[in-house]
């Protein structure tokens, strides 16, 4: 290995993902906004543009995963966060219908390469015992970055539009190529290449993770739980801000511009994830790394739940945002849990697979669900959001009909 190539890889998890997090509030805060005050588009395109990221995440999801686990997790990563910068830096750029459908579709494979090689490249770095915590850290650091890319594209926002995404591509790309000169890869040894018969490798490294996916009930679990997710979240995410306009909001230092007021609730939801997670990693850190973590997330996950299903039926300003935050907090904390727990029930020969198997889940409920719930919405938007939170009616009991298993005392590393 060069000996530039010697970063910490704790450190290193932590700063390619905090920075990730912050392109990612940079580009993304006022992208709907963008779309549709620059680019212009209509609904219909609005929801093409949704589908279009998905389909992409939904068919490499697998295939980059299976690339990681064969050849290189930090090779998977750096890929993938190349594709990401030119993805958002062409829809910063080119302000039109077509060259935003690339963009998701470059931005959308490059988060396939970075999906599940990130969590296995760690955990085989540091082993699965010190991961769990690292998980949760990690979730803090991405947080805080989020807060400071928030600020930075409300700010920028105010200049122009396109401005912040162009910036985050750009960042991205350096980012990218920070990796490929420091990141290091110790402890994964790449198929030699003697021994590489690439179809017939890939097949059996799909064939053993979805043979992990069957055999161990937390992973077929956590698959389905992904899946209702996905169901439920698509038309989530692209309807609540269309609720939301419908409030009139209240003028604040001379604005009632809704780009202005959707930077500061990006924020202030961010921060308030941030503040409950360092409050119960203080208060009750063994919960956030228990080996069976069902209860909490089982408690989350109503809390979820809730959330929406009040959102929808609120139509009070302040009530409903405080809903939505329920939802965004409770979401913020469930992640790193959830990860610790199934990065523990996989073993690294297919860790990035069945982590990417899980990802894919998740984009199939989004496509499936998605569209007829957008179609719902065009008539009654309370319909459409009250579906949504029903759908995840059945995640609770999901988490809290799982038992320890033997294997939650021995599991692989």
């Amino acid at each position: 290995m060069p000996a530039f190539r010697s970063a910490d890889p704790v450190r290193t998890y932590y700063a390619f993902n905090g920075a990730w997090a912050f392109f990612g509030a940079l580009a993304f805060t006022l992208s709907m906004v963008y779309y549709v005050r620059d680019v212009g588009l209509d609904p219909l395109e609005m929801v093409l543009v949704g589908t279009t990221l998905e389909l992409a995440c939904f068919l490499f999801e697998v295939p980059t995963g299976i690339v990681a686990d064969l050849y290189s997790r930090r090779l998977s990563i750096i890929i993938g966060f190349l594709l990401i910068g030119a993805g958002l830096l062409l829809q910063g750029l080119v302000p039109t219908f077509l060259a935003i459908l690339a963009a998701q579709v470059l931005w959308g494979v490059g988060y396939t390469f970075t999906s599940g090689a990130d969590q296995a490249w760690i955990t085989d770095e540091i082993g699965v015992d010190r991961a769990a915590k690292v998980f949760v850290r990690r979730q803090q650091f991405t947080l805080a970055a989020t807060i400071a890319g928030t600020v930075c594209a409300g700010a920028l926002g105010l200049v122009s539009l396109p401005l912040p995404m162009a910036l985050s591509g750009a960042g991205m790309i350096l980012l990218a190529l920070m990796l490929a000169m420091f990141m290091r890869e110790d402890n994964f040894h790449r198929t030699p290449r003697a021994e590489r018969e690439t179809f017939r490798q890939m097949a059996e490294t799909f064939k053993h993770g979805l043979g992990v996916a069957r055999r161990r009930p937390v992973v077929r679990t956590l698959v389905l739980i992904s899946l209702i997710s996905g169901l439920s979240s698509e038309a989530f995410d692209r309807l609540w801000t269309v609720k939301l306009l419908s409030f009139s909001f209240p003028t604040v230092f001379g604005t009632s511009d809704p780009a202005f007021w959707f930077t500061v609730l990006a924020l202030v939801g961010t921060l308030l994830s941030l503040i409950t997670s360092v409050v119960l990693n203080k208060l009750s850190p063994e919960r956030l790394s228990a080996v069976h973590p069902n209860g909490i997330l089982a408690v989350l996950s109503l809390i979820q739940v809730v959330g929406v299903i009040a959102f929808a039926l609120l139509d009070h300003l302040w009530l409903a945002l405080i809903a939505m935050w329920l939802r965004t907090i409770t979401g913020a904390l469930a992640w790193p849990i959830e990860s610790a727990w199934l990065n523990r029930h996989v073993d690294s020969r297919s860790r990035a697979t069945v982590i990417s198997m899980v990802s894919q889940a998740n984009a199939i409920g989004q496509v499936v669900g998605g569209p007829p719930l957008g179609a719902v919405g065009r008539s009654s938007l309370r319909t459409a959001l009250l579906i949504s939170g029903l759908i995840l009616t059945p995640i609770p009991l999901l988490y809290l009909r799982l038992r320890p298993a033997r294997e939650d005392v021995s599991l692989p590393t």
